[in-house]
């Protein structure tokens, strides 16, 4: 902080409790009457919003400070209770303080030799240069005093605020009175500052009242006024506070007195927290619980969370993702009702003047909405100010225009769960109501197209855009950080568009390919590579930049496609698949020649690849599925076979004939078994069925290739569905001894057990469908039960884990300046950049002096 011309440094920050005293003198009102506004609508002298507490009111002053609404931050007032009651934050500490001293001579239970001990270390730490600390000492348990030899009672707290002496309640003004006798000596031995900390203050005589623009009343449409959750808790407190005056005034019994006096605890605790234990919640006459101090500050909705470390901001939009391909993976396409209404401040220069002139003047889209002179004003331009506005404009003058093409923008969608869940795109202003974002970016937001929001931000400074251009940049971010793989990358159709452009008998006329040319960008039409035309690794090899190398097998090796060939960029052998499309060569690219050299192989390779398939077409129906008689009955006798053998295991099992594996019960080794068995029996059919539906089949090119599914999608459909389970186990939970009521007790066989030998084609019958619900429904609760509890875990790192930054010399240091690692990651590595593929295959990158570093 700076005084004067002086830079001042704060040493520390200390907390303290309010006296009564410093309570009456910070409060500017003494608050009298337990009410709020008068029949016409003005506050009340002495109620909960008096003038002097400040002012909301439009055309009223404060009384005390004299500024109105808007400019009056609001001041305390207070309310003098009648009987005392504890403040139920603080009955823990009320608790130790009591059970620390004596109730007769208000002495710290500790001999005096102790007592000196302890003195003398307070005295230490106070040279040290610390205030006095919470020492603290651990007690003995004594029965009598060792000051006066008084009996010691038993102090208990029945919680929130109940405290009991032996099996007697203890009145609230009685353990003030206990509190307020204990020498301040004493209090320093138990932790306290008595200069700001009492513990008789904790027991309060005086409620502040927090300032009314704290606690705001709003007009409905009905032109009644609702008050604030904390008023309608001062005004109980306020109420029975009166009754409680008037009946100690009347001389009422003292059981009604103390029947008063405990409701007037149960009002003043539950306006400090309204989710104690034990304690019924204040409540609305809706029924709703009302949210006073406590649920104001704390939990995912309180102050803290809601309001300071999260906001909601201006110069952003939301609204549901769609799929364009045909867009740049940095773009971002908006709609223009968005783009009419987002804006971003240019600053007026000598050479942009008349650009923003003719913003100013325009009556269409794009425009200038406002203009912001050199003293900081704002100007809305309007039709009949347009040309006077113009001809004001000069350098040091600000236009707020709507957003164009190539503005920088943050896209991000939620849950954000790493930083790549918030990129940079530029603008693409297109016709529709959604933001289109090419397909290839989802993994990093973990976006589809089922109805997913994004969030899009202008960004209002020029700072801020360089930062973003330059370290938030979609094309930065192809390298993912965790796993250093392409994350960024082709994926799905543009997988398998790539396989079956790059077959060997993919061919092209001449007329497609120059079509195909056209969408990447090439003007100049090449000679034929085949006599009978064009091929589609030809259309590859172009795409390829020419210091690209490699040799990788496929999931189709040995077959001819089975390995794929690059060399100086040409595609020599085999068809692109999931591994060597978006993997491999992507990497290399990013690797060898930079990350815009991977974008632009990103956007034209997607883009050709999708034109081809939608020249020849890709479809898949039920036919695909559909096995001859003989495939379908060799399935059935491997399934059979399967069974048998689990049977010839349980059977072995009954006679205790098995042998049992090491570190595994019986029962154990048997499950361990039936799921080796029931995996045997899913591979067997994986093969036949492969070979039965051929290599051709789009259901098993989808599957090898890596676009979409597994071949576990293909048994399940035409073999079986299989072994069902939950928790890893089979299905074992329902009946006495048995799942269903369809099976003998005691029956621990393959179908008894969750295994379905149907597939989806020929369809379930009721029994397997119950099953397949069983696994089904436990995916479903994990799933929901992950989501909150992966969140949580991750909230709790990122607190831990925020202060930890990597400085210059590669080392990881704390807030304090401690090291924590010498090294980051210990081998100072980005991922994104330590590919020793790379680096072994194709030599160091040109430029490659110390990539891999951070």
């Amino acid at each position: 902080m700076v005084v004067g011309e002086t830079e001042m440094v704060i040493d520390s920050i200390k907390f303290s409790l309010l006296s009564p005293a410093m309570i009456r003198k910070m409060s500017a009102v003494k608050i009298t009457v337990p009410d709020t506004y008068n029949e016409d609508g003005y506050p009340i002298e002495g109620g909960l919003v008096d003038l002097r507490l400040g002012v909301i009111d439009p055309g009223l002053k404060c009384r005390t400070c004299g500024g109105r609404m808007g400019e009056c931050m609001g001041h305390f007032g207070h309310i003098e209770l009648v009987r005392p009651v504890v403040h139920p934050s603080f009955a823990k500490t009320i608790l130790y303080v009591l059970r620390s001293t004596c109730p007769k001579c208000k002495r710290v239970l500790v001999s005096e030799k102790e007592l000196e001990k302890l003195r003398r270390d307070i005295e230490e730490e106070g040279k040290k240069g610390t205030e006095t600390t919470m020492i603290k000492p651990k007690l003995k348990k004594m029965d009598t005093c060792p000051h006066c030899g008084a009996k010691l009672p038993n102090i208990t707290l029945l919680k929130p605020y109940t405290f009991y002496y032996d099996k007697r309640v203890m009145l609230p003004s009685e353990i003030r009175e206990w509190l307020e006798e204990i020498p301040n000596e004493d209090l320093r031995i138990l932790g306290f500052d008595p200069v700001y900390a009492r513990p008789e203050w904790m027991v309060l005589t005086v409620l502040p009242v927090p300032p009314v623009t704290m606690r705001p009343s709003i007009t409905l449409e009905t032109g009644e006024r609702s008050e604030d959750d904390l008023t309608h808790k001062l005004v109980d407190i306020m109420r029975i506070n009166h009754r409680l005056e008037a009946n100690i005034n009347a001389g009422a019994p003292e059981l009604i007195i103390e029947d008063l006096w405990e409701l007037l605890q149960y009002h003043v605790a539950t306006y400090f927290d309204n989710e104690l234990s034990n304690v019924p919640p204040a409540r609305h006459r809706s029924g709703r619980a009302l949210k006073t101090l406590s649920q104001r500050l704390k939990g995912k909705e309180g102050r803290f969370r809601y309001n300071l470390s999260g906001k909601r901001v201006n110069f952003s939009a939301r609204t549901v993702v769609s799929p364009d391909p045909n867009i740049s993976i940095d773009e971002v396409g908006v709609p223009y009702e968005v783009a009419e209404e987002l804006t971003v401040p240019i600053a007026v220069t000598t050479w942009n003047k008349e650009q923003c002139k003719r913003y100013v003047l325009s009556d269409s889209y794009p425009r200038a909405l406002y203009i912001i002179t050199p003293e900081g004003r704002r100007i809305r331009v309007k039709e009949n100010l347009k040309e006077e506005l113009a001809e004001r404009l000069t350098e040091g003058y600000t236009i707020e225009r709507q957003l164009i093409d190539g503005d920088i923008v943050l896209f991000n969608r939620q849950p954000s769960l790493h930083r790549i869940s918030m990129m940079c795109h530029r603008v693409r202003v297109l016709p529709g109501k959604t933001f289109r974002l090419n397909p290839a970016v989802c993994p990093p937001y973990n976006a589809d197209f089922d109805g997913d929001e994004m969030n899009l931000h202008a960004i209002q400074t020029v700072e801020a855009r360089v930062e973003a251009d330059v370290l938030m940049t979609v094309h930065d971010q192809i390298i993912s950080p965790r796993h250093g793989h392409a994350i960024i990358a082709p994926n799905e159709d543009h997988i398998s568009a790539a396989y079956y452009t790059t077959l060997d008998e993919t061919v092209f006329t001449r007329s497609e390919f120059a079509d195909l040319l056209g969408r990447i960008g090439i003007t100049k039409m090449p000679p034929p590579d085949r006599k009978e035309g064009y091929s589609g690794k030809f259309l590859a090899s172009l795409l390829i930049p020419k210091e690209i190398s490699f040799k990788e097998r496929t999931k189709f090796y040995p077959a001819p496609q089975g390995e794929v060939e690059v060399v100086d960029g040409m595609l020599v052998k085999g068809a692109l698949e999931s591994k060597t499309y978006a993997s491999v060569l992507v990497e290399s690219i990013f690797h060898t020649l930079g990350s815009e050299a991977a974008k632009t192989f990103i956007d034209l390779s997607t883009r050709a690849f999708l034109d081809v398939l939608s020249y020849q077409g890709l479809t898949i129906s039920l036919e695909e599925y559909h096995l001859p008689k003989e495939v379908r009955e060799k399935c059935n006798k491997i399934i059979d076979e399967g069974i048998r053998k689990i049977d010839a295991v349980i059977l072995q099992y009954q006679n205790k004939t098995l042998k049992r594996a090491p570190g595994m019960t019986l029962r154990e080794t048997l499950e361990d078994n039936i799921l080796r068995i029931n995996a045997e029996t899913r591979n067997k059919l994986g093969d036949v069925l492969a070979k039965a539906l051929g290599e051709e089949n789009p259901a098993v090119v989808f599957a090898k290739i890596g676009a979409r599914g597994s071949m576990i999608n293909v048994i399940q459909m035409t073999g079986a569905v299989g072994q069902q389970s939950v928790r890893g186990k089979r299905l074992t939970r329902g009946y006495y001894k048995r799942t269903l009521p369809h099976f003998k007790r005691g029956n621990i066989g393959a179908q008894a057990r969750g295994f379905i030998r149907n597939n989806f084609i020929h369809g379930l019958n009721p029994i397997e469908y119950f099953f397949g619900c069983m696994g089904g429904r436990e995916s479903l609760v994990n799933t929901a039960i992950r989501t909150g509890r992966s969140g949580y875990m991750q909230r709790r790192l990122i607190h831990g884990l925020q202060d930890l930054i990597v400085e210059n010399d590669l080392t990881v240091r704390d807030a304090a300046g401690n090291i924590v690692q010498f090294i980051y990651g210990g081998d100072g590595k980005d991922p994104m950049y330590a590919s020793a593929k790379v680096h072994i295959e194709m030599g160091p990158r040109k430029d490659d002096t110390e990539t891999s570093s951070v």
